[in-house]
């Protein structure tokens, strides 16, 4: 069955997606100069503050930024293991967070960061100030428990830290690339932790190694640094604002100095960063609010779209970058990204994916024996489905999460090995019966196709497959992992077309405008791009970093598949040439 346009359910009461009430909306504590362009964003009125700048020791070096800190005591020998796709499915690329005022931030970075492991699951790192005032670094590739341990976790004392997770890509110089980056320049040392992606990036590099830079990674958060080193602006926060004010493209960021944590979001709010604070003052900045719950720590507000916020001895001081324009929020936070027990871009994430659930069922209507989902980012969209028609949801798929990073496959090839490692069917539940089964969306489509085999393979009658998202038919440049456009199988085929390859007996997606007119008043607020090809941002250059690894069935794959982690910009839009910039073949950020 092809997906329908039309919206007639959605004009009931119970379609309405609000911003969850029960979470505080606080203003600003305090609020520097520059003014934005949506005044309801920051409802005080900017006043100007001064604030004092301590010098520190200056660094006598060509390249301003004089010493990149890493780590890593891990051996980069066998990287067969990072060759995991993920079900096919779009990957995020890092979550962040950052402490300031709490005697055991290190440790409670690491709480934070296991909250965060869905958004990074290939290396980890924490950098803490301790009470001489040095930055301290652990970083490792890996899972957060096996990265850090009590022995680790003790080398960061201190009340003041950041911590990173993310994915990876092959080579040897993806150790280097993990995050935080700590840097030492003429006025102190600075740690970043980044989540995002900077499309100027290689224009943006070949200009500082043009006036003397040397970089040591191949990760655009570097380019960062060294436009805060090169800075002339004072006190350390301007330059922030005046390095960010240069980059283009999707940034989350935490930074720490000696006596500070900074925390700073694009001016389109591509990916999210909230504030929360804890019992004892806290004040904690993470990628989502499942982290702040792990932790103790009471939501209290987005950081705004084009914000500044500096966390010191004088309490949290506010910035706007730059006036910027209307807010584009990554939808496919709410799609598939986030946690659903998290509250991201003030909505919550269990409740999106519920009502994209509900639509499905109104709009494109199957007669089904039962419901199932995709596990685990299709399952609360199959509960709003199930919910919907009336049919019960039962667990037809198992999800094993004990697969790991390596496996042996038998000399006698097993067909669908990567997807049955994963995910086992219920006989009990499917035989003879006529399924629906819900995903959150389809990439490649190699992995549905193997899905709705091995449903088939345990005797389900008919298979029918929903996907809460309409389709994904270009790439994201914003920190999302994606393939070029021309290997979207949305973009090659018609759904009818899609349906013939993944072997279901019929197949609807989420129809966009439908998502747009649930989101309602918010709807102009959010970036459709893997939707529609139109870019909030335009990627001004022939090559764009690809931000993570590549995709095929889950487990499967091969190192030609990576592509120098570069795909092609689109090609309807003018480009700038730059200069190359060194081979950048690992993951960028």
């Amino acid at each position: 069955m092809a997906d329908t346009t039309s919206f007639s359910a959605l004009s009931k009461p119970s379609y309405s997606l609000k911003p969850n009430p029960q979470i505080p909306q606080k203003a600003p504590l305090f609020i520097l100069p520059k003014t934005l362009q949506k005044p309801s964003l920051f409802p005080q009125k900017p006043c100007l503050s001064h604030t004092t700048h301590k010098t520190h020791i200056t660094l006598s070096s060509k390249n301003p930024i004089s010493d990149l800190v890493s780590t890593n005591k891990k051996s980069p020998d066998d990287f067969s293991s990072f060759f995991d796709d993920d079900d096919d499915k779009p990957r995020e690329e890092c979550g962040v967070v950052g402490i300031y005022g709490d005697p055991e931030a290190a440790r409670l970075c690491y709480l934070a960061l296991h909250a965060l492991q869905h958004r990074g699951q290939e290396g980890a790192g924490i950098v803490a100030v301790n009470e001489n005032k040095v930055l301290q670094s652990v970083t490792g590739v890996g899972l957060v428990s096996e990265v850090f341990n009590e022995s680790k976790l003790d080398q960061l004392p201190g009340d003041l830290a950041i911590g990173h997770v993310r994915y990876s890509t092959a080579g040897s110089s993806m150790l280097k690339n993990v995050q935080p980056f700590v840097a030492g320049y003429r006025f102190g040392s600075v740690g970043v932790a980044h989540n995002g992606n900077l499309v100027n990036y290689r224009k943006l590099r070949a200009t500082l190694e043009d006036n003397g830079s040397i970089f040591n990674t191949s990760s655009d958060t570097e380019v960062v640094l060294h436009l805060i080193a090169t800075s002339k602006a004072r006190p350390f926060f301007m330059r922030i604002v005046d390095a960010c004010e240069k980059l283009e493209g999707a940034y989350s960021m935490v930074f720490v100095t000696e006596d500070k944590l900074v925390a700073v979001r694009d001016p389109f709010g591509f990916r999210p960063l909230v504030m929360g604070r804890r019992s004892n003052g806290a004040v904690v900045f993470a990628s989502e609010t499942c982290a702040l719950d792990l932790i103790e720590a009471t939501y209290e507000r987005e950081v705004y779209p084009g914000e500044v916020l500096v966390v010191d001895k004088d309490g949290v001081q506010s910035l706007c970058l730059m006036p910027h324009p209307e807010p584009k929020q990554c939808i496919f936070e709410h799609i598939y990204f986030s946690l659903p027990n998290s509250v991201v871009f003030g909505r919550s994430v269990y409740e999106s994916r519920h009502l994209f659930g509900e639509i499905l069922a109104t709009e494109a209507p199957v007669d089904c024996d039962v419901v199932i989902a995709v596990p685990d980012s299709g399952v609360v969209a199959a509960l709003g489905y199930a919910a919907k028609a009336g049919v019960p949801f039962q667990q037809g798929l198992i999800r094993s999460h004990y697969v790991g990073r390596t496996f042996i496959e038998p000399s006698q090839k097993i067909r669908d090995f990567g997807v049955k490692l994963k995910l086992s069917p219920v006989r009990g539940v499917l035989e003879g019966k006529r399924v629906v089964v819900v995903d959150d969306s389809i990439v490649r489509g190699t992995t549905s196709s193997k899905i709705v085999r091995l449903l088939k393979e345990a005797g389900a009658k008919e298979v029918h497959m929903r996907i809460a998202s309409p389709p994904i038919i270009a790439s994201c440049y914003y920190g999302v992992d994606t393939p070029s456009s021309e290997e979207l199988i949305s973009n090659r085929m018609s759904v009818e077309e899609i349906r013939e390859f993944i072997g279901c007996d019929s197949l609807a997606f989420l129809p966009f405008d439908s998502l747009k007119k649930l989101l309602g008043d918010e709807s102009p607020s959010f970036c459709y791009a893997c939707f529609s090809g139109n870019y909030p941002v335009q990627p001004k250059e022939v090559k764009v970093k690809r931000v993570g690894d590549f995709m095929d069935d889950g487990l499967n794959g091969n190192l030609e598949s990576i592509d120098g982690s570069w795909v092609q910009a689109p090609l309807n839009q003018e480009v700038h040439k730059v200069s190359e910039v060194g081979k950048l073949s690992s993951l960028q950020n």
